[in-house]
C-alpha cells in the first residue's frame, strides 16, 4: 500500500470551501484560463494565506459518479468548480479578509455565482496517497466532490465522520476529505463579491462535501459495490436530504504551508510550461526573487 500523505493538511486549521460557477455567456476556456492564471496569482500574492487550491469540475460529465439512495432529491445546481483557501490560525485569516476586497473585486469578471463556506475548525483529511502536494494540471485520478446536505441536528455529521473514517481505509480508495461547514445564510452572503450571486436554496444551506479520489473510474464502480459502502447507502436517506456529483478535470495548488508555488507566482499554465521544458533555471532564487520581492522563497513544482 502507498504511503499516505494526510497529515501535510493539518497546517491547515482554518478555512473556506467555496463552490464557483461561471459567469453566463462566458466561454469555458476563457473562464478556466483567467481563473488559473490571472485571478489565482491575485489571490497567492494576498497576505495571510497558507493553502490555496483549485479543482476544475467537468460539466459534461455527470452519470455515474456517486450512487444516491431513494428519498434523497437531486441538487440541481451547475458548478463549474471550488476553491478551497486555508489558515494557520485565526489571526492570518482575519489578515487576509482585511486585504480581501482586491480579490473581491476581480471575482464579477468571470465568476456568475460563488459561495463561501465557512470551516472555522478546519476540514478533515483521512487518506492522501498523492505524493505531489503542489499538483498542478489535469487531474491524475477519478475524482469527485460530493455534496450533501445534511438533516438538522449533529447526528449528520457524527455519521459522515464515522463513515468517512470507515469507507477511507479501503486501498481503492486514494483520497478522502471532508468539509463539515457552518450553515450557510443567506442574510450574510459570502464572499462579499460585488455583480455577483450568493444566495442558496434550502438543497445548499446545510452542506457537507466530501472529496474522494479512485485510480479510475472502474475503481469507483467496484468501491460502491462492496458491502461496506452498500451499508452506507442504506442509512444515506436517514442523514442526507439533497445530493450532488461533480467530476474533477483540473487540480491547481497556488499556495502550500503559507508560501505561493510556481504556479502561485507566475499563473498555472506558465508553471506547466517551466515543468514542460525542464527550465530549472526558472526555479532559480535569484529569477524567483525577481516576482516575490520580500516574500520568502517559494517551493518550486
Amino acid at each position: 500500500m502507498s504511503k499516505d500523505y494526510a497529515e501535510r493538511d493539518k497546517a491547515v486549521r482554518h478555512n473556506i470551501y467555496a463552490t464557483v460557477r461561471r459567469r453566463d455567456g462566458l466561454p469555458d476556456d476563457l473562464f478556466t484560463t483567467y481563473w488559473r492564471d490571472v485571478h489565482s496569482t491575485l489571490c497567492s500574492r494576498l497576505p495571510g494565506l497558507g493553502f490555496y487550491v483549485q479543482q476544475h469540475f467537468d460539466r459534461d460529465h455527470t452519470a455515474n459518479l456517486w450512487p444516491a439512495a431513494a428519498g434523497v432529491r437531486p441538487i440541481r445546481a451547475v458548478f463549474d468548480g471550488s476553491a478551497e483557501l486555508g489558515f494557520a490560525n485565526s489571526k492570518d485569516q482575519a489578515t487576509f479578509t482585511d486585504a480581501g476586497s482586491i480579490l473581491y473585486s476581480d471575482e464579477a469578471n468571470f465568476i456568475g455565482e460563488a459561495v463561501a463556506y465557512s470551516l472555522p475548525d478546519g476540514s478533515q483529511t483521512y487518506i492522501d496517497r498523492e505524493e505531489d502536494g503542489a499538483r498542478n494540471g489535469p487531474d491524475c485520478y477519478h475524482r469527485v466532490h460530493v455534496y450533501m446536505n445534511r438533516k438538522p441536528g449533529n447526528e449528520p455529521s457524527v455519521w459522515l465522520e464515522e463513515t468517512s473514517a470507515e469507507l477511507a481505509r479501503f486501498e481503492a480508495v486514494q483520497k478522502w476529505k471532508l468539509h463539515l461547514p457552518k450553515p450557510y445564510r443567506n442574510d450574510h452572503p459570502a464572499p462579499p463579491s460585488p455583480n455577483v450571486e450568493h444566495s442558496v436554496g434550502d438543497d445548499r444551506l446545510n452542506l457537507a462535501i466530501a472529496e474522494v479520489a479512485f485510480s479510475s473510474a472502474r475503481a469507483a464502480r467496484e468501491f460502491f459495490a462492496t458491502a461496506a459502502f452498500q451499508k452506507v447507502l442504506a442509512n444515506q436517506a436517514r442523514y442526507i436530504d439533497a445530493l450532488g456529483v461533480c467530476l474533477v478535470k483540473g487540480f491547481y495548488t497556488f499556495v502550500r504551508d503559507g508560501r505561493p508555488t510556481t504556479a502561485g507566482l507566475r499563473g498555472s499554465r506558465s508553471a506547466e510550461l517551466i515543468e514542460a521544458a525542464g527550465a530549472a533555471n526558472q526555479l532559480e532564487h535569484d529569477v524567483v526573487s525577481m516576482f516575490t520581492r520580500n516574500r520568502a522563497h517559494t517551493r518550486g513544482l
